[in-house]
């Protein structure tokens, strides 16, 4: 495989791993959310999943799954301006990814859950515990960077894949414009059919 191609399918896989790290990070646990409610009632303990506190973050990484897609279709200059969008989007997941957890923005979130049967009361207290996943989420975010900052670079030199899919224009025919296709009809010939092929 050629430099060029092979740097452009490591970029691309870089990308979309990193846009998959990133998605896989946001959706475990990052944090729990435990409610103490009057007795006789149990404790509640309440995971708060990484997408429930930085949404942004996974809407980010999925852009920039798309984005891949546009690197692979333009060329040249367009290309570059989707190298910055790439780099822009894992900057900002990485941002989303980074910021400060609290503890009411935990135990609102996990209020705030889709968890119909289960009523919660008491007062809570949150526990952060996602610290690897959010590592994971930022090195991602990093590694979509990193995958657009090389596209700026190197986009250029990168083959095309949408060439293979473009028809060249057939050659056209000596005597096939109009006037010519005209005379021929009203001498009786065929101006579809090649001369030696005429009878």
């Amino acid at each position: 495989m050629p430099a060029p191609r092979r740097e452009f399918v490591l970029v691309l896989l870089a990308g979309a791993a990193g846009s998959g790290l990133v998605v896989l990070a946001v959706r475990q646990a990052w944090a729990h959310a435990l409610f103490t409610p009057p007795r006789p009632l149990p404790a509640q303990d309440i995971s708060v999943s990484g997408q429930q506190l930085v949404p942004l973050a996974g809407a980010l990484a999925l852009a920039a799954l798309a984005c891949l897609a546009a690197v692979i279709a333009t060329r040249s200059v367009l290309r570059r301006a989707a190298g910055v969008l790439l780099a822009v989007l894992g900057a900002g997941a990485a941002a989303a990814a980074s910021a400060g957890l609290t503890a009411p923005a935990v135990l609102a979130a996990a209020r705030a859950s889709d968890l119909h049967e289960i009523v919660i009361a008491g007062p809570g207290r949150a526990v952060l515990a996602g610290a690897p996943w959010r590592a994971a989420a930022l090195a991602g975010s990093v590694v979509i960077v990193l995958a657009g900052l090389a596209t700026v670079w190197r986009g250029p030199r990168w083959p095309v894949m949408s060439a293979r899919f473009e028809r060249a224009a057939p050659a056209r025919r000596p005597g096939t414009d109009s006037a010519t296709m005209w005379e021929s009809l009203s001498r009786d010939v065929d101006p579809t059919v090649d001369d030696g092929t005429r009878t």
